[in-house]
């Protein structure tokens, strides 16, 4: 497995943004995306902040790559997506948990297609992370550090097919829906 330096996430993240606009057709802009977000998507368009980390850009670009999809392939995922979530009963938590796993599924998918190496692994960890935060944020209302739920080996993720899809710009995340 290679080493997971700064320059592996700045290589794989170069690699998957050229893949990701050549391959789909949806730009990757580096740019100053508003607190509290570290990214940004509208169905089109991918926006990384650009005071990311490599290693927290690579995630935010695959992770919302997979939101992307989700967002021309479903009008349900579009919906949860869009959701201002306030005092969730337990099916509602599952169904974001699940749109959120759906989502590095089709990430690792991504991954795979551009075939980088050494990164299942890591995804599974980094997307594990990133549902725990969620779904502690949307329990209790609390903002802890992410990386306070980061756990080393949780289990693999499997792909899901990239269905086709035609990007469409439906609205950006930062219409207040999105933690």
């Amino acid at each position: 497995m290679p080493s997971r330096t700064h320059d592996f996430f700045l290589d794989a993240f170069n690699r998957l943004e050229r893949h990701v606009e050549a391959r789909y057709g949806i730009p990757v802009v580096l740019t100053d995306v508003p607190d509290p977000f570290t990214g940004d998507l509208d169905g089109e368009e991918i926006r990384v902040d650009f005071e990311n980390d490599p290693e927290e850009a690579l995630f935010i670009l695959v992770h919302l790559f997979g939101h992307t999809v989700q967002w021309n392939s479903s009008e349900r995922a579009r919906e949860i997506g869009q959701l201002a979530v306030k005092d969730p009963d337990a099916a509602l938590l599952d169904e974001l948990a699940r749109y959120e796993r759906d989502a590095a599924r089709y990430s690792l998918a991504l991954v795979h297609e551009a075939q980088i190496d050494g990164l299942d692994q890591w995804l599974a960890d980094f997307s594990a992370c990133d549902v725990a935060y969620l779904i502690h944020f949307y329990r209790s209302g609390e903002k802890r550090a992410f990386r306070s739920f980061w756990i080393d080996g949780t289990p693999r993720i499997l792909p899901l097919s990239l269905p086709e899809f035609h990007p469409t710009r439906w609205r950006s995340r930062w219409d207040g829906v999105v933690v």
